[in-house]
């Protein structure tokens, strides 16, 4: 069967941020019916976008098995990834400003899917690899501690 790499980034600000990460990676190995093949560090760094408390955040490789074209996978691993984030008290609601600008706040838990192989995937809910990579030192530093050649070389932009 074949297999992609699935790459995740995870955040956490609020209660104990260490056990919400952790409790994420379980349950989304639950999930994926298996672990990851790689876990960067856990880097630690001001709230992104609001004044907030300081996040935990940290980068996984899954290894999935591929199923379906890459869009309807996306959207069957954003259910999942919604789903963890449910179980772990987020409470989606996504707000806008009115220049259009979204509106951050404090998680405990947020989980965004970065990279999908070498697949962009571009639907009404789901862009991958995550256009906000290249603008988040927090994502992108355990991305590039985990991340394959390939991942690099087919998104060069996302590691300037």
């Amino acid at each position: 069967m074949e297999r992609v790499n699935l790459y995740l980034g995870l955040g956490s600000n609020l209660g104990d941020r260490d056990l919400n990460l952790l409790r994420a990676v379980n349950l989304l190995d639950q999930a994926f019916g298996m672990h990851p093949e790689r876990i960067s560090r856990i880097v630690e760094t001001p709230a992104w976008g609001f004044d907030g408390p300081d996040f935990l955040n940290l980068c996984v490789l899954y290894r999935i098995p591929r199923e379906g074209s890459p869009e309807e996978h996306g959207q069957e691993i954003l259910r999942k990834v919604k789903a963890v984030e449910k179980a772990l008290g987020r409470e989606e609601e996504v707000l806008f400003d009115k220049d259009g600008q979204r509106i951050y706040h404090n998680r405990t838990i947020d989980i965004d899917i970065l990279c999908y192989g070498t697949e962009k995937i571009q639907t009404e809910t789901l862009t991958v690899p995550h256009p906000l990579i290249a603008q988040r030192d927090f994502v992108k530093k355990p991305l590039l501690e985990i991340s394959k050649p390939e991942i690099r070389e087919a998104f060069p932009d996302i590691f300037v």
